[in-house]
């Protein structure tokens, strides 16, 4: 009975195998159904048709439309690091800044007619760009004293520090910086490095003494130089245009212009200083090196779709970060890091997650400056940031409304501490009527400390009575975010045993 048994279990199953390894209509085998196409796919970008897995007219119209879509938005996200600097030469050219030893220097510090992606209150800018293409090498010559200062590349990428965390450490030297493919004789003496671009932007700081910027402006203009090595023997004096109070616009488009912009640069760096996938990217959208950028009425209309979306994108990025690790005192708080990953080169965990593509874009779509220096835990040097675009409520900063925000006494900063307040939509200083929508101890030695020794900064539209002092104008109707900046940041910053108050509605 027990074989019996096992005979009919054998028929039985070998039967149902039989039934399950049917073939698939049209087929002479079992085909797996995930590979299949069904004639009708229900989609995000509407109703997809198949004849057997061959798209219709109107679905191949439409994924068309879409991958070209996804690669305009895409090509914002991946190029506003390029698009920044673009913006940065135009708006410096537009003032008189079209050589190498022409400098802006903010004299009497930058205010807020510059539209200035995030720039301070509180450091001496002197700002030069450099054109290795007419220019051949050129030499920085930095005078001793000078603060942080950088070269960014034409993707912003880092080049070289000078200054105080280059590699003269503060006592001055002389820089050379090589076009790309240089292939003459590098002279000694020089800090030599080649960049990987012809344009080239130069920001370098100076600190106020006593609250006044006269050591800073008399270091830069006595001491500064720039100039194409091949006039050294008779190099041309260094121009200053003061950048105080002028008007003037550094920030790319947001919307179609943008691609006009970065066809532009496309155009006049070398081939290879993108990688072929991002160049690549671009080629599919007709911005090619050597190429007309000429799109026709249907790419017009993908651009200009594709690109409010990617400003949309960044723009939510850069306020409402979704990222776990870019908090700086956790979820509860909403004080967050420009450089999430603490990667000046925007890393996953040292570079084994790869790129960090969003906290690339959130960077460079609110701030400027690419060097290791401002991530590098540097006691007593640098600077260290953090910005809030929140109240303690989690919502929105508004320019109608007060708040109040405490900074706990002994502030972490060897040198001094400060907070701007920015305008979300230029991403540049918050225009009121203060020229300077900021506070700062070393600056404003007015500020009135509470009895325990901290400092309340006071925001909205009209002064609280007697807060005057430690009040930043704000604007009805419009909103705002803040940073906070500490020159010569302490261990206690690091260690996150000190911590700056959340921003509280008063009103």
């Amino acid at each position: 009975m027990r074989f019996i048994n096992k005979v009919i279990g054998a028929l039985c199953f070998t039967s149902l195998a039989v039934a399950a390894a049917a073939p698939t209509p049209g087929y002479n085998q079992t085909i797996p159904p995930e590979i299949l196409t069904p004639d009708t796919v229900e989609t995000s970008i509407g109703t997809l048709n198949f004849f057997d897995g061959l798209p219709d007219e109107d679905t191949v119209a439409k994924v068309y439309d879409n991958l070209d879509r996804i690669r305009a938005t895409q090509a914002f996200l991946d190029m506003v690091p390029l698009a920044s600097i673009e913006g940065m030469r135009r708006g410096m050219e537009s003032v008189g800044v079209d050589a190498s030893n022409k400098i802006l220097l903010y004299s009497d510090l930058m205010d807020s007619n510059s539209l200035f992606l995030t720039g301070n209150t509180d450091t001496i800018y002197a700002l030069g760009i450099l054109d290795l293409e007419r220019d051949g090498p050129t030499v920085v010559e930095v005078p001793a004293g000078a603060g942080p200062g950088t070269v960014n590349d034409a993707y912003f990428r880092f080049v070289i520090d000078m200054g105080a965390p280059g590699p003269d450490r503060g006592k001055g030297g002389k820089y050379l910086i090589l076009p790309p493919g240089y292939k003459g004789t590098i002279p000694e003496d020089y800090f030599a490095v080649e960049s990987p671009t012809y344009v080239n932007w130069v920001p370098l700081r100076g600190f106020l003494v006593d609250g006044k910027t006269d050591a800073a402006v008399a270091m830069w203009t006595k001491g500064l130089k720039i100039y194409p090595l091949a006039q050294k023997e008779n190099p041309p004096k260094l121009e200053i245009i003061n950048g105080s109070s002028v008007v003037m616009n550094t920030i790319h488009a947001n919307n179609e212009k943008f691609y006009e912009e970065i066809a532009e640069v496309i155009q006049r760096e070398p081939l290879d200083f993108l990688n072929p996938e991002l160049r690549g990217n671009l080629a599919s959208l007709g911005i090619e090196k050597g190429k007309e950028f000429a799109p026709d009425a249907r790419m017009q209309g993908i651009l200009k779709d594709g690109v409010a979306i990617a400003n949309a994108t960044a723009r939510a990025l850069s306020f409402r970060p979704r990222s776990e690790t870019i908090h700086i005192y956790g979820e509860e708080s909403a004080w967050f890091t420009a450089f999430d990953g603490g990667s000046y080169q925007w890393l996953y965990n040292g570079g084994t997650g790869g790129r960090n593509k969003d906290a690339r874009s959130l960077f460079f779509y609110i701030a400027t400056v690419n060097t290791p220096a401002m991530v590098l835990e540097m006691i007593g040097a640098g600077s260290q940031y953090a910005l809030a675009a929140q109240d303690s409520a989690d919502q929105y900063l508004d320019g109608a409304k007060n708040y109040k925000l405490t900074i706990p006494a002994d502030v972490p900063a060897k040198d001094f501490w400060s907070l701007v307040v920015y305008d979300p939509q230029t991403r540049s200083m918050l225009q009121t009527n203060q020229p300077y929508p900021s506070k700062n101890n070393e600056r404003n030695r007015d500020l009135v400390k509470n009895a325990d020794g901290s400092t309340t900064i006071w925001f909205g539209p009209n002064s609280p009575e007697g807060k005057e002092a430690n009040w930043i104008e704000t604007v009805p109707g419009k909103g705002w975010f803040i940073c906070l900046r500490l020159y010569g940041p302490l261990s206690p910053w690091f260690e996150k045993t000190w911590k700056p108050g959340e921003i509280e509605l008063v009103n």
